[in-house]
């Protein structure tokens, strides 16, 4: 069990987004539900008040709180993708039904919560120990919504990518 467990505040829909959000990724799982055995101020006696989720290995709560608070994009979840294939089911899947892209692998997902879909290729080109190669990565970076590795490859690389 983990001493600390981050816990995101939904508007009675925690449990659709735990089933949706364990479909995306390895090593995850709804662990529990919890129904509140009483009325309070979110809902009435039985309703879905907590739900235990591991996303990837890592537990997560949901909490149907009401609607007093929203996601921000202050808080994210960056998810480290391998290649282009899972970069594109992510994306797809979590702006599918009402969520909404951003830019430089930013999205926001149909609860509001978002997320970064980051090629670890990508990093490793930022993080290039030739600057030149790291600065052209990260200004093909900064005019994409989804990363296109192959794009920033070859921006890295000097040649010529258009904004996609």
């Amino acid at each position: 069990m983990s001493k600390i467990t981050p816990c995101l505040w939904y508007d009675g829909n925690a449990e659709e987004a735990a089933n949706f959000y364990v479909t995306l990724l390895p090593d995850s799982r709804v662990d529990n539900v919890v129904h509140s055995p009483t009325d309070t101020p979110s809902g009435p006696e039985g309703y879905p008040m907590v739900v235990e989720f591991t996303l990837a290995g890592q537990p997560y709560i949901g909490l149907n709180g009401g609607p007093q608070f929203q996601f921000t994009e202050a808080i994210s979840f960056q998810v480290r993708t391998e290649d282009q294939e899972e970069t594109d089911r992510l994306w797809n899947a979590l702006i599918a039904d009402g969520g909404e892209e951003s830019v430089c692998g930013w999205l926001k997902d149909r609860w509001g919560l978002s997320w970064q879909i980051t090629p670890q290729r990508l990093l490793d080109l930022m993080a290039d120990s030739d600057h030149g190669r790291a600065k052209r990565a990260m200004d093909a970076m900064m005019k994409m919504r989804k990363i296109d590795i192959a794009a920033v490859e070859a921006a890295a690389d000097g040649q010529l990518v258009e904004a996609g």
